[in-house]
């Protein structure tokens, strides 16, 4: 997990570092930096969960919504376009949607069933455009990329209990897009209120092995679109 941070952390410091050389010539109020709580709403679906990539189940899954503060810092590359590094940690339940048949059924799964929980860290680059850079209340719209790296997937004590053995869970990473719409409004000089929307394409792929028990040996496997909306608010400092 140390070397999976370490990776997505580089480039965000190497980029910044970069842009605080060359901004030494520049105006004041080149940086925004936001503290926001948000709301990760998944607009999710999935494939039904197979078994061994052949036996189709009746059932897929369904991810829940998580409630986490969240960093982001721009920097206005001319008074009109910014670039934005956002950067969050969540935890989301994955779990059992719809009722099983076959395998699924037969090893213990149920609908509503958790089968895990992952952090997520989904560090997110956008391009913005801010249609009123003098005003107190600043309209913007963004574009940019997502990277979605699984820190930790924890199977879930119930999913355990129901297979009679231990569960390991692993989820691929996922590359994807991202748009975003909000505003800033002045408080004071330097203080301003920031709300926030964005949407993320996130694709991923679970894979649940039984390492043991009665079980042992069955691997289950499902796609999941997770696509959240991320809804914010929260308060930011130029300068």
């Amino acid at each position: 997990m140390a070397n999976k941070i370490v990776f997505i952390i580089k480039p965000f410091i190497l980029f910044f570092t970069l842009l605080a050389l060359s901004g030494q010539c520049f105006a004041e109020d080149k940086w925004k930096i936001r503290l926001r709580g948000i709301g990760i709403i998944p607009d999710d679906s999935s494939t039904n969960i197979l078994l061994g990539n052949t036996t189709t189940q009746t059932a897929g899954v369904e991810i829940d919504s998580a409630f986490v503060p969240e960093l982001d810092i721009t920097y206005m590359i001319t008074p009109h376009i910014g670039i934005e590094a956002i950067a969050g940690i969540a935890n989301h339940d994955v779990n059992v949607d719809g009722t099983p048949t076959g395998a699924l059924a037969a090893v213990g799964g149920a609908d509503g069933l958790k089968l895990f929980d992952t952090w997520v860290l989904p560090p997110t680059i956008t391009l913005q455009y801010h249609f009123l850079p003098n005003n107190n209340l600043r309209p913007y719209i963004g574009v940019g990329a997502n990277y979605t790296a699984t820190l930790a997937d924890n199977a879930s004590d119930e999913l355990e209990a129901a297979v009679g053995g231990p569960v390991k869970v692993s989820s691929d990473n996922s590359w994807g897009w991202a748009v975003q719409a909000g505003f800033d409004y002045d408080i004071s000089d330097n203080w301003f209120f920031n709300a926030d929307v964005k949407y993320i394409d996130i694709d991923t792929v679970a894979n649940i092995g039984v390492n043991g028990g009665p079980n042992a040996g069955a691997v289950f496997n499902v796609d999941l679109d997770v696509d959240p909306w991320v809804v914010g608010a929260g308060i930011g400092f130029q300068f």
